[in-house]
């Protein structure tokens, strides 16, 4: 029977999942909840593949995988950055992610325009120490705004789609334009978006030539008072230049599902320890910035998805099948 190393394994959450899908696909599994790691890599023996979440997968660490006759690096993630894809493809380790629904992010999106825009960090701040007065609370409703969507793919979409329910004029950008995205947004250049939306949303994958795409020079083409959602990587906004907008008034509120540097932080319980992110503390301490713990793909419909795609992805590799969940490097 042919086997997977499932790190990061969650026993409340993902095990039923994993132990339903093996079962069908007639997989072995070997069973980790810790991150993969140099003194961890002996678990691989007799592996082909790996499951993985957002740990990271270095160069050291796919040659030492890459050693132990690992071949197939599925990350139950869209998104693949926090692997080394150059060093993976130099020692001829192929990578694949998961394309759960795309509803759950999208909704999550809109959840965090709603929550910043109508002040409720603030609001809830206020009444946790039983303040009930108006003052300070007073928010602003949806159909007022032009928002913008940089990246229209299935994400991308589903947000425009909610979005047309509320009224508001919707704009976007994408490199590859969508047919579909036509029909309720109007496809402008980046600097026409950033000019013209009261609301930008940021939902495309982290790569080299988008790294710190909100950055200073970024921010000063926006309209005054603008507010950016983020549900999509953290290396796309550059957190010192996004503080320095808040703290200016040039930004008057933020929704982020994920930060830079993320790496190590999220997923784990920190409570007694330093936090060592001072953009995060710093983030944190604004009563107009909404901060969550990279959770927008976190819904039990996912959560069976994910794993689902995972091992059906690396089912599919060790059958020399075709994989639709194979990234293209």
């Amino acid at each position: 029977m042919k086997k997977v190393l499932v790190y990061n394994m969650r026993d409340y959450d993902e095990q039923q999942w994993y132990e339903k899908y093996s079962k069908e696909l007639g997989l072995e599994l070997v069973c980790c909840p810790n991150d993969p790691a140099l003194d961890n890599v002996y678990l691989a023996e007799g592996c082909e593949c790996l499951s993985i979440i957002t740990t990271k997968i270095p160069a050291d660490l796919a040659q030492a995988f890459y050693d132990k006759g690992i071949r197939f690096i599925s990350t139950r993630t869209m998104g693949y950055d926090h692997i080394d894809v150059n060093a993976c493809k130099k020692l001829g380790i192929r990578i694949g992610n998961a394309n759960y629904g795309t509803e759950g992010v999208a909704e999550y999106a809109v959840m965090l325009m709603l929550m910043t825009i109508r002040n409720i960090k603030y609001i809830m701040g206020k009444a946790a120490m039983h303040d009930f007065s108006l003052k300070g609370n007073c928010g602003r409703e949806l159909k007022d705004f032009t928002v913008g969507v940089i990246g229209t793919g299935r994400i991308g979409k589903n947000v425009i789609q909610l979005l047309k329910s509320f009224g508001c004029k919707i704009i976007a950008h994408d490199l590859y334009e969508s047919e579909e995205a036509k029909k309720d947004a109007t496809y402008v250049t980046l600097d026409e978006l950033y000019a013209q939306s009261d609301l930008i949303t940021l939902h495309m994958p982290l790569f080299q030539n988008n790294f710190h795409m909100i950055n200073k020079e970024a921010i000063s083409k926006m309209k005054d008072k603008v507010v950016i959602i983020n549900t999509a990587r953290g290396g796309l906004i550059q957190t010192e230049a996004l503080i320095e907008g808040i703290e200016s008034g040039k930004i008057a509120g933020v929704g982020l599902d994920v930060v830079e540097e993320e790496f190590g932080l999220y997923y784990n319980d920190l409570k007694y320890g330093p936090l060592h992110h001072p953009g995060l503390a710093i983030l944190n301490s604004f009563p107009n910035v909404v901060v969550t713990p990279h959770m927008a793909f976190y819904t039990d419909n996912d959560v069976a998805s994910m794993v689902s795609c995972s091992l059906r992805s690396c089912k599919a590799f060790m059958a020399n099948e075709e994989n639709p969940w194979e990234v293209k490097l």
